[in-house]
């Protein structure tokens, strides 16, 4: 079955309001921040979980799939990472994955394993980032880390602006392919789906053509601008995840308008009371 998840911040948690429409209303969460680099290993080899295992847990007490996100990112690194480069970087990223993951081997139903390395434009190359300085083969090393840490997780790669066909979203299918041809373990691809007033109306096609390649495609930090679209573009991305049979599922970038990090865009599916 599909999942339909929420992205949520342990610091909710004690909103009564907001901990209702979570189990009421959502079978998935996704840790907004709790799971990243910058709150896991805030110094070198010394890890800190007490965040992440909080929405963890709140997922799994309610029975709901947890996704993990992110585990290499160029944003949101600790300071001794932005510092570091060269074999000195790719040895701490591998390590942080290495740990990270297994620290959560067995829970986590999918994880984000590395976000938004694509550039953005009409290159379909990839984002310049310590990360890509230290080798093009940087992503392939960490999904092979995250395999032998938890074998059992759902890996995914994951990017934004990637909505429709276009020469981003062509680069990662260019990479998705190679990786499923090489025996790289790759298992599904996530769509952020930040979205303005329209919609790409290759929209449903595109995720087609990922699925078509062997993986699950999943709609992963769905929010939708407030305008006179909104509710409209809201339902072509359900209808699209539905027709495609290997996605698996949609999330939405919080839950109450006031959760959204897109101030003043009222972009969520809740208002800032709780209403739908």
């Amino acid at each position: 079955g599909r999942y339909f998840g929420a992205a949520i911040a342990a610091g909710r948690l004690g909103d009564a309001t907001y901990t209702r429409i979570l189990t009421t209303e959502f079978n998935a969460v996704t840790p907004e921040n709790e799971m990243k680099w910058d709150a896991t290993e805030p110094s070198q080899g010394r890890f800190t979980y007490t965040n992440g295992d909080r929405i963890l847990n709140q997922g799994l007490s309610n029975g709901s799939k947890v996704r993990g996100h992110a585990l290499l990112w160029h944003a949101q690194q600790p300071g001794w990472a932005q510092a570091l480069s060269g074999t000195a970087l790719r040895n701490a990223a591998l390590n942080h994955v290495t740990q990270v993951a297994t620290h959560y081997k067995g829970k986590i139903y999918a994880w984000d394993v590395v976000n938004e390395a694509f550039a953005d434009g009409g290159s379909g190359a990839r984002r310049d980032s310590n990360l890509q300085r230290t080798g093009n083969d940087w992503i392939e090393a960490a999904f092979r880390a995250a395999r032998a840490a938890d074998p059992g997780a759902k890996l995914c790669y994951n990017d934004y602006n990637t909505d429709g066909i276009n020469a981003k979203s062509t680069g990662i299918y260019n990479m998705v392919r190679d990786f499923k041809s090489r025996g790289v373990p790759i298992d599904c691809v996530g769509f952020q789906s930040h979205l303005g007033t329209g919609i790409d109306s290759s929209y449903q096609a595109n995720l087609q053509r990922f699925a078509d390649l062997g993986v699950d495609v999943q709609i992963t930090e769905l929010d939708v601008e407030q305008g006179g679209n909104q509710a409209t573009i809201y339902s072509t991305v359900t209808k699209a995840c539905l027709a495609v049979s290997r996605c698996t599922g949609i999330t939405v970038w919080g839950i109450r308008d006031s959760d959204s990090w897109r101030t003043g865009a009222n972009p969520l599916l809740f208002d800032n009371s709780g209403n739908k």
